[in-house]
């Protein structure tokens, strides 16, 4: 008896980063596992060339899009250039509180201006987005960006040095997930440290206040 061949069929994938749902060809929903997604941003952001990258993972019989990387189109960047003016960009690895991530601003100033603001201008906006990153988990700061609820107050803060008509977030791309026990093993390895600093501090003063009771 010749077996009869598997059949694909279409699941449902849930992207909650722009609450949307799509459907993929697969085989089982457990096959969809580990699948990579690349979603045109275009239309959802109003002209906004932007391309999201996910992955997809099982959670509880449902098919679920984890963002890893949102991209601006170049040709998008390059339309907003314009001249007598001049743009900033950088590119750096922080940490949020559940992944490791590479984030790339874009910043253009409304005039031309001089290397030292535009290196003050690149210093702050680093400063700012490191601070912000740490009290947020990816997907909160994927959803930030993409509603421009990061890139507005970013602007108005670098506004105090010199102002700009665009400030946008270029790339934004998870390099690496934390896992959760590696995670709470660095919590109690630095609670252990703590506490072994403060039980070698007591005897040494236990051995000043004995001297101090000689003399």
């Amino acid at each position: 008896m010749a077996k009869a061949k598997k059949r694909k069929k279409f699941f449902p994938v849930n992207i909650p980063v722009i609450n949307k749902e799509i459907q993929i060809l697969g085989y089982s929903l457990e096959n969809l596992e580990g699948r990579q997604i690349k979603y045109d941003l275009t239309r959802v952001l109003r002209g906004k060339s932007t391309i999201l990258n996910a992955k997809v993972r099982i959670k509880d019989d449902n098919a679920v899009a984890v963002p890893t990387k949102i991209k601006l189109m170049p040709y998008y960047l390059k339309r907003k250039i314009r001249k007598g003016t001049n743009y900033v960009e950088d590119s750096f690895s922080t940490e949020c509180k559940d992944a490791k991530i590479r984030i790339k601003p874009f910043l253009i100033t409304r005039r031309k201006v001089s290397r030292a603001v535009r290196k003050t201008l690149r210093q702050k906006a680093r400063k700012e987005l490191q601070e912000y990153a740490k009290s947020k988990n990816s997907e909160e700061i994927f959803k930030d960006v993409l509603q421009n609820d990061l890139q507005k107050p970013l602007s108005l803060k670098l506004k105090k040095t010199y102002p700009l008509s665009l400030c946008e977030i270029r790339v934004l791309k998870v390099e690496e997930f934390k896992d959760k026990k590696t995670s709470e093993k660095k919590k109690k390895n630095t609670k252990e440290q703590s506490k072994s600093k403060t039980t070698e501090k007591e005897p040494e003063k236990k051995t000043e206040k004995a001297k101090d009771a000689k003399e």
